[in-house]
């Protein structure tokens, strides 16, 4: 006789909390903002945050109402509308949309049939179901568009439509921790079989076998990134890849997104407020040539997508891979900013309670760390629950994030959680850390 599975009420239960924070985020970034704003392009790399509204209720209809509940659309006319395939950012200020207060009764319409749903599916019986998986992706899903939306907000112009309170600073021993950490090579399980709403290009746990390198302790700094301009590493075509040259050159670009020089300083501006570039943050909003370059000019590199990994979740004492830099525990507070609670990342060396076994420190929260690896696909992949979440996005286009930013919740991070975007993308709330060879012992 098999043993039993998980406890489905547990999953019924973390389902419904994990539905209704995205819900309550999804309001405050829809509701601080007036009706303009909501229909406004602030980006033609964004779409109109109504938009992001209403996709969000969407996706929820099509996944949850109509896929697991079995029950016919309510709304087909829009399903093309709201397609992220079928029309690019660009364009979908043109399309016919649901207004915003129209947008607001959708999505609360299909979240009220949703718990319906949730309250009597069994979450066994299929992967859709079986611990709820479908609940947690569509959660998920809603917590990325949050993060999307709060990008938008980033990029919008105007006084300040959000507030957060200020992060923990430092830790004490900060200041004591040793520049970089040093990962002794072997093999490693990367990847995950068995986390129930780990997405598909996570999937399936495998071996690598890693060799020796050091790490950065922590994230590189924003005064550290200002020694990298001011010796001139922006005028350098040494440290650049070739096609991120020709992006410095045909944009003119001199510094991380949204800073500029006031003064004899640097200031930046921060959903509407404009202040001084703080020195003790990691860097924000560089693309993934800026920070390739940083490391060139450093005499390092960007670590690869399975040395970060390595260095997040390996525990060389038991040789397991864990759930998250500290172990197995979901994150808290005290371990990593997540959640949008801050609205910026904590100073470099915060969240000591969040090292990694290595004592590698803030892998998870505070910026998405680029890695030097495309995005590809783990050995026996296969895609679920639709090939367009991850599989049309494999390929050399694509560089991989890791790690989360303090736009991220904790619903949609883990150590084996999996980002991608376009090297040339800089409103993103991405920064880096750096990493070198080692010899063997």
């Amino acid at each position: 006789m098999s043993a039993p599975g998980p406890d489905p009420d547990l999953f019924r239960r973390r389902a419904v909390d994990a539905l209704l924070a995205a819900r309550e985020r999804t309001r405050v970034l829809t509701a601080c903002v007036d009706e303009r704003e909501l229909t406004a392009q602030h980006s033609p790399l964004m779409s109109p945050l109504v938009w992001d509204l209403a996709h969000i209720g969407n996706q929820e209809e099509q996944w949850l109402l109509r896929t697991v509940g079995g029950h016919d659309a309510l709304r087909p006319e829009i399903d093309s509308v709201y397609d992220a395939f079928e029309h690019p950012r660009a364009e979908r200020p043109a399309l016919p949309l649901l207004a915003p207060a129209e947008a607001r009764g959708y999505v609360a319409d299909v979240r009220e049939r949703v718990l319906d749903v949730l309250h009597g599916a069994p979450l066994r019986g299929g992967p859709l179901l079986e611990a709820g998986f479908a609940f947690g992706m569509i959660a998920q899903h809603e917590q990325q568009h949050d993060e999307t939306m709060l990008i938008t907000h980033q990029l919008r112009r105007g006084p300040a439509a959000l507030t957060g309170p200020q992060p923990p600073p430092a830790a004490p021993d900060a200041a004591l921790l040793p520049p970089e950490v040093r990962v002794e090579g072997g093999p490693f399980t990367m990847g995950t079989s068995t986390e129930p709403w780990a997405l598909d290009n996570e999937r399936p746990a495998h071996h690598r076998f890693v060799p020796s390198f050091f790490i950065d302790t922590l994230p590189v700094s924003n005064g550290a990134y200002l020694r990298f301009i001011d010796d001139g590493g922006y005028t350098d075509p040494r440290w650049w890849h070739p096609e991120g040259w020709e992006q410095v050159r045909r944009h003119g670009l001199g510094a991380p997104l949204f800073w500029r020089r006031e003064g004899t300083g640097w200031v930046r501006r921060r959903f509407g407020v404009v202040e001084p570039v703080p020195p003790d943050e990691p860097v924000l909003h560089v693309g993934w040539y800026e920070a390739a370059a940083y490391a060139a000019w450093a005499g390092r590199r960007l670590p690869t997508e399975a040395e970060w990994e390595k260095a997040a979740r390996h525990d060389p004492v038991s040789g397991r891979s864990l759930r998250y830099p500290w172990g197995d525990a979901d994150p808290t507070p005290e371990r990593a900013n997540l959640g949008q609670r801050h609205l910026r990342p904590a100073p470099v060396g915060a969240y000591a309670a969040g090292d990694s076994p290595l004592g590698v420190r803030q892998l998870i929260g505070d910026v998405w760390e680029w890695t030097s690896s495309d995005f590809l696909p783990y050995p026996g992949f296969r895609a679920f629950p639709y090939r367009e979440y991850s599989e049309v996005f494999f390929g050399d286009s694509h560089k991989v994030l890791r790690g989360g930013s303090f736009a991220v919740d904790a619903v949609a991070c883990r150590g084996t959680f999996r980002n991608w975007d376009l090297p040339v993308r800089r409103q993103i709330f991405a920064g880096f850390r750096t990493a070198r060879d080692a010899e063997p012992v």
